[in-house]
Parts: C-alpha cells; structure tokens; sequence
C-alpha cells in the first residue's frame, strides 16, 4: 500500500490535489483499525514526513463501470499509464518480488 502512493502527502499524489486522492484505508471493524493504526506506527520509520493516512470506517461502496477494471491491464499504451502507473507497478514488482 505505502509502497505505490506517497502517504505523507495531505489529500494529494503528485500533481493530483484534492480528497479523492487522499491516502486512506477503509476498516470493516475495530480490529481492522487497530491493526492499520498499527501498520501506519511501523512504517513510519521509513519516511521523513508524518504519514497523513486516514483510517475511516467502510461504508457504501459503489462498484465502477467496467471500463474502470482492470485499467492499467486494458489500457497499457494510456498516456498516463505509461508516465505514472507503469513505473509504480514496476517499482511495486521489484521491491516485492516474492509477492509476484
């Protein structure tokens, strides 16, 4: 999750500014909370500035329009996924390599 987006950057990633690029985890109950309030307390030794995560509880979600899933997949020659998304998949790939 902290590896893809930048979690120390207030309702923002890179040039995009506003609340829905905020970094945020959705819980589905205490434990969950308590365990992403956790997470957040370990990696925070591994960035200079203070993660500004939110934690809120799971309400409704909408699902997207098909044309949503699987976008990077489906869209590989996308301007914005060769500049942006693409180099954060790879980056994601080769810092968790066991995971792929």
């Amino acid at each position: 999750f902290f590896t893809l987006h930048d979690p120390t950057q207030l309702n923002r990633q890179g040039a995009d500014i506003g609340t829905h690029y905020r970094s945020v985890i959705f819980t589905a109950d205490e434990q969950q909370r308590i365990t992403a309030e956790q997470v957040i307390e370990q990696c925070q030794a591994n960035f200079d500035n203070e993660i500004v995560t939110e934690i809120s509880p799971l309400g409704h979600l909408y699902i997207a329009e098909d044309y949503h899933h699987d976008y990077f997949a489906n869209n590989p020659n996308n301007p914005y996924c060769v500049a942006v998304v693409g180099p954060k998949v790879a980056k994601a790939r080769a810092k968790h390599a066991s995971l792929y």
